[in-house]
């Protein structure tokens, strides 16, 4: 994949100098990217691989979701310690995940514990167990079990 990037942009290095321009414009090599993007795409399947932007996608997407949930839990978390009476029952639970290798296990434990209301406590020595301690297993648990899922849901289409 890293090999179509710079393909891409060998493409539109050749389409800045071959246009006949004194000064080379840099919208000039825009144009030559996008033309290269068109010519890559269109001939992708032949590398064997996937189509290179479609991790960039990918990695946009997992950044919007971590930004969604972030958004979310933070409401509900504020909402929780607003309230006069603090009515919450924190716990920890189990959850067993599908990601392998480090990189996907690592990621997945940072997301959750960058999102606030849970934190990974500790990973398995398989890794793939998480302990994860929620800050109201009532109503933070099925709520963190779906943010689980879509993160890793995220995650496989980066990295995979």
């Amino acid at each position: 994949m890293a090999m179509q990037f710079i393909l891409n942009l060998f493409i539109a290095t050749l389409w800045l100098l071959l246009n006949d321009e004194i000064k080379p414009q840099l919208s000039t090599f825009l144009t030559g990217f996008v033309v290269g993007i068109g010519i890559l795409y269109a001939m992708h399947r032949f590398y064997g691989t996937q189509f290179y932007l479609r991790r960039v996608f990918a990695i946009l997407k997992l950044f919007w979701l971590f930004n969604w949930e972030l958004l979310l839990s933070s409401y509900s978390v504020l909402k929780q310690i607003t309230t006069p009476k603090l009515n919450i029952t924190p716990g920890i639970f189990t959850y067993k995940t599908e990601l392998k290798g480090d990189w996907e296990i690592t990621a997945l434990a940072l997301l959750l514990t960058l999102t606030p209301g849970s934190v990974v406590m500790e990973v398995s020595e398989e890794g793939d167990m998480f302990y994860i301690h929620a800050m109201d297993m009532e109503q933070s648990k099925d709520a963190v079990i779906r943010s689980i899922g879509k993160f890793e849901q995220a995650i496989m289409e980066v990295t995979r």
